[in-house]
């Protein structure tokens, strides 16, 4: 977590904001949980998500190439619904920045 202990701040990319943003902002909350991380999740799209500030950016690598440098993390997935895999991410990336 950051030094003022707030939740983290990320956001979930997808193309348009729409469905898979939403589906990907779920999965990423139920993640969360399961480490035992305060975070507050929100679905965006690319475009809004360039002028937006997160701690930590999550989306498929068509996205998140273009999002690099915009957050201190910044994770691409290959698979949606593939909660472990998100979470093996996710629980590296923390790791790296001493949130975790």
């Amino acid at each position: 977590m950051s030094a003022s202990d707030e939740p983290l701040r990320i956001l979930s990319v997808c193309g348009v904001g729409m469905g898979s943003s939403l589906m990907l902002r779920m999965n990423v909350e139920e993640v969360l949980k399961r480490l035992g991380v305060r975070a507050r999740v929100e679905a965006t799209d690319v475009s809004s998500a360039r002028s937006m500030q997160a701690d930590v950016i999550v989306g498929q690598g068509l996205h998140t190439g273009e999002l690099q440098g915009l957050a201190p993390v910044v994770v691409t997935i290959t698979n949606f619904m593939d909660k472990d895999a998100l979470q093996r991410q996710l629980e590296e990336a923390l790791h790296e920045q001493g949130w975790l």
